[in-house]
């Protein structure tokens, strides 16, 4: 059973930390058109694939990640690589929660309203965007101490 939900848990991490990363990808990759159709298509592609994969991600890591704990009898506070990777992701969760989400949110009606009005402030768009690019950033790297304090585990 153990080893059942640790592939649940892997697996559930890789969608989590790769659909983080095609993110990032897909809006730089945009960004260099400066076209508000595509940014808007790509940021609403990516608030999508965040409904779909991150959140479901997140429950799933919390839900498999608890669960091997408690089948491998480790104690969760105790066990520092458990505990100080549980902190990172809570730190990547804060970030998402508040810069991240609400940035993207800024950013595609940023790009609708220059369809709608035909005008496009490049200038103004991409500092918004270099903020979600570095919060995004963070949110990223968090999980990834975590996934090489679970793979390491060290002793803390």
């Amino acid at each position: 059973m153990y080893l059942l939900v640790k592939l649940l848990h892997i697996a559930a991490v890789i969608a989590f930390l790769g659909n983080i990363t095609t993110g990032i990808f897909w809006h730089a990759h945009a960004a260099r058109t400066r076209d508000p159709v595509l940014l808007g298509h790509v940021l609403d592609g990516i608030i999508r694939s965040d409904r779909i994969f991150t959140v479901p991600g997140v429950i799933a890591i919390v839900a498999t990640g608890f669960a091997a704990a408690v089948i491998g009898n480790l104690p969760i506070l105790r066990t520092g690589w458990i505990f100080w990777a549980i902190v990172l992701f809570s730190v990547s969760g804060l970030i998402f929660a508040l810069r991240v989400a609400p940035l993207q949110r800024q950013l595609r009606a940023l790009a609708n309203a220059a369809v709608q009005s035909g005008t496009f402030d490049y200038a103004g768009y991409h500092v918004q965007a270099v903020r979600w690019e570095l919060w995004g950033g963070a949110a990223l790297l968090a999980p990834l101490g975590a996934l090489i304090l679970m793979v390491l585990k060290p002793s803390l």
